[in-house]
């Protein structure tokens, strides 16, 4: 269970990243199965090569930036459409990561009978790899990272990107460069999902081609698991949803593959190879609950909506129509706007003079 917790934790930066652009930039970007892969292969690479660990881990969040940043120049300067120039991005970085790693893996554990150093090396050695020590340590790094996300998008460019995000025309009309906002949140996302590749080839002791297949997956069922729990109301909640959203993931995929179903007289149980397909599950699951009525009105539900205003309309996802308006006994009917002698006024055969 506690190395579950400990790769939860290491996904956690992976989930924010896939936050900034799912929930904050509303884009779909698939570039995350390609960068995760892009961060873990430029810091094990450079491990390899006897550079600082530390070093090799802020590398593979730049290399994870860049990556971020292809997508976004394609997206805003070539207008691609944001989810193709991803697939075109991920595709194109795994003949990238195979160059990088001068091959299909790196393995971090011994060149040449010499002992190769990384950041949980000291832990390593103190058996503390697969303890609540790590624990402490992982959590640490992420909860300084997300710290530094909520201050970000408190900032004006933070506010900013949340225009862009919410309405890129009225942002765009209000002065806000959406190509410069896309650009970046593109790049921190995909730096972070870079940086959660680095430190999980780190943990793992190895580097992989075919490592980030799937994080799509990963980090969207963590987003949306941690804001079906915590909700959306408030940014803390929702960035720490997506931190907290990991590690339930984690566990909820541990439980699932430990644990043996019976339906009548067939048991069944749970591989490792069904693991993507009880992550789709879990995210149906999340996205079904967050729309179910009886958890709206839910007392402790975090989308429990405010107190109503007298006289307003309830509040729905459906479109208005002429039914659901109802005139009441304080309702005026007003004249018509009257219009001075301009150039505005309209003529009786209502065009205009």
């Amino acid at each position: 269970m506690v190395l579950t917790v400990e790769q939860g934790l290491i996904f956690a930066l992976l989930a924010l990243g896939v936050f900034l652009t799912y929930r904050i930039l509303n884009l779909a970007d698939l570039t995350v199965d390609g960068s995760f892969t892009t961060g873990a292969g430029t810091a094990a690479i450079m491990i390899y090569n006897s550079v600082d660990p530390y070093l090799a881990t802020l590398a593979g969040f730049g290399a994870g930036a860049l990556a971020g940043l292809v997508t976004g120049l394609l997206h805003t300067k070539l207008k691609i459409d944001a989810l193709l120039a991803s697939i075109l991005t991920m595709i194109a970085l795994y003949s990238i990561n195979l160059r990088i790693m001068t091959g299909p893996n790196v393995g971090l554990n011994l060149r040449e009978g010499k002992k190769l150093v990384h950041i949980f090396t000291p832990l390593k050695d103190a058996g503390l790899l697969s303890s609540w020590e790590m624990v402490v340590f992982l959590s640490a790094i992420v909860l300084v990272i997300l710290a530094a996300c909520n201050w970000f998008l408190g900032t004006n460019f933070g506010l900013a990107i949340q225009a862009t995000g919410d309405n890129p025309n009225m942002a765009l009309a209000n002065g806000i460069s959406t190509d410069l906002t896309k650009n970046v949140t593109l790049m921190i996302s995909n730096g972070l999902v870079g940086l959660s590749g680095a430190l999980y080839a780190q943990f793992n002791g190895s580097a992989d081609s075919q490592m980030g297949v799937g994080m799509i997956l990963v980090g969207l069922a963590s987003v949306i698991v941690g804001n079906a729990i915590l909700g959306t109301r408030f940014m803390i909640l929702a960035t720490l949803g997506a931190v907290a959203g990991s590690v339930i993931y984690r566990v909820i995929i541990y439980l699932a593959l430990s644990i043996d179903f019976t339906i009548g007289t067939v048991q069944i149980k749970l591989e490792t190879t069904d693991m993507k397909l009880v992550s789709a599950i879990l995210v149906v699951i999340a996205l079904v609950a967050t729309k179910s009525s009886a958890l709206k009105n839910s007392i402790l539900s975090p989308w429990k909506s405010k107190t109503p205003v007298p006289g307003a309309l309830p509040a729905t996802d459906d479109p208005p129509n002429d039914d659901d308006v109802q005139l009441g006994e304080e309702y005026e009917e007003r004249p018509a706007p009257f219009y001075p002698d301009s150039a505005f006024q309209p003529n009786r055969d209502g065009k205009d003079a």
